[in-house]
């Protein structure tokens, strides 16, 4: 038997050129960890990846602090292991990751429950900071982690369900006991003081979200939006048709999807739509890879991408929207999950706006879809030669467009091929 100095790095799958900085270490130099063990938490411009130690050691010398940026392939740290037999050659560098966010357990045995016990009492420094924060007890978080192992996901996911309980009338939510009173409305601070606030340091995550925005606004692509208005009557009926069905399959049948399938049917129509401004050339992508903005409450927006949209059915569609979407919000993305998009799609007329304008290119795409509230208009329609009126279910949508690759006649064609696919979509 002998020691052996193992040498953790970021992992290399991660894609290169990805921003991320040393998030936290949750072991010390020194400190005693078992194989699969979290060692540390990596903050990308995405999700944030968990390190874990791919053998039982000793962490040796960490070379890169908290707060330091990194790279795929960078050396994280050294740890020191005992192996049976000598190496013939210079130790490999290992490997070990796993993302943060990990699928969720099945519903807990009693054997479960007692390995869930034992996970407890092995809390990482990022857990119990965490539960410390909330104000929350371990033994009421279900652990997704190895072993039943809970992770700083759960106890996140924990909170996020939290609160959505808390808006539709249940328990309210968590508080931070670090929270600081706010004044009411309309009660001001006494004469001379200062008015109580609290500093929250930008993530990485918002942080890429500014750059990429006041890149794209400003230094990269001159934008122009034009903006139409859907009549979604077909559409209704096609889901109130059809939902049941779906929810039958287990998948819902969002009006999200009918979004991209016509959307599908647009780029198909106008495929510079779906393309890359080289400085020297278009690049316009076979695949239709769409990307959906899905916020992500105070913590920012992620866009996860459903890849080859152009070769999926409507069902297809709704079942990739459902998982995509669902693990974007309890923060369980990989990192190849919102890779490669093509075009991007953001609903913001879930938040009640009925025109956004201009939404932010996502660079290096070309162009942006809007979709805002879907509301009963009143309507001036032809009827066998006759005007009448009637209330129809509508919205706007729009296309902001990248206008050094597309002009006003392709955006027009586009949204012009949208609406009609919407509107005659078949019962």
């Amino acid at each position: 038997m002998m020691t052996a100095h193992l040498e953790i790095r970021f992992p290399a799958d991660q894609q290169e050129g990805t921003e991320a900085v040393m998030q936290r270490w949750l072991k010390a130099p020194g400190e005693t960890v078992t194989e699969h063990e979290p060692i540390a938490e990596i903050e990308t411009d995405k999700v944030v990846v968990e390190v874990a130690a791919p053998a039982d050691g000793t962490i040796g010398k960490i070379l890169v602090k908290e707060g330091d940026p990194t790279k795929p392939g960078d050396i994280l740290c050294t740890l020191l292991t005992i192996i049976d037999e000598p190496a013939a050659t210079e130790t490999e560098a290992l490997e070990s990751t796993a993302i943060h966010q990990k699928p969720s357990c099945a519903s807990p045995t009693a054997t479960t429950s007692a390995v869930n016990g034992n996970a407890r009492a092995k809390l990482s420094p990022a857990v119990r900071n965490r539960l410390m924060r909330y104000d929350l007890d371990a033994a009421t978080i279900t652990g997704s982690g190895k072993g039943g192992r809970i992770t700083v996901q759960d106890v996140e996911g924990f909170v996020k369900n939290a609160r959505a309980e808390s808006e539709s009338g249940a328990p309210a939510e968590p508080v931070s006991p670090n929270a600081r009173p706010v004044s009411p409305p309309g009660e001001s601070t006494p004469s001379g003081t200062k008015p109580h606030s609290e500093i929250i340091p930008h993530n990485n995550m918002r942080k890429r979200i500014a750059e990429n925005m006041v890149a794209s606004l400003m230094h990269t692509a001159p934008h122009v939006t034009s903006v139409f208005e859907a009549d979604l009557s077909a559409v209704m009926r096609h889901r109130k048709a059809h939902k049941a069905e779906y929810e039958k399959w287990g998948t819902p049948l969002t009006l999200t999807a009918y979004f991209v399938a016509a959307s599908v049917a647009a780029i198909r129509k106008v495929p510079q739509t779906n393309s890359r401004w080289h400085d020297h050339h278009l690049e316009i992508f076979g695949d239709i890879n769409i990307g959906i903005g899905t916020a992500l409450g105070d913590q920012g927006l992620i866009v996860p991408v459903l890849h080859r949209a152009e070769q999926k059915t409507l069902k297809g569609i709704a079942a990739g929207l459902a998982d995509l979407t669902g693990r974007a919000r309890s923060g369980k993305l990989s990192p190849a999950d919102v890779r490669g998009g093509t075009f991007t799609i953001s609903n913001h007329g879930v938040s009640g706006s009925l025109i956004a304008t201009p939404i932010i290119i996502n660079q290096p795409q070309s162009s942006i879809l809007g979709v805002g509230k879907i509301e009963k208009r009143v309507k001036v329609m032809e009827v066998d030669g006759e005007d009448v009126i009637s209330i129809r279910p509508t919205c706007y949508v729009s296309l902001t467009i990248d206008h050094r690759v597309l002009d006003g006649y392709q955006t027009n064609a586009f949204l012009s091929e949208l609406v009609a696919t919407l509107e005659n979509w078949p019962s």
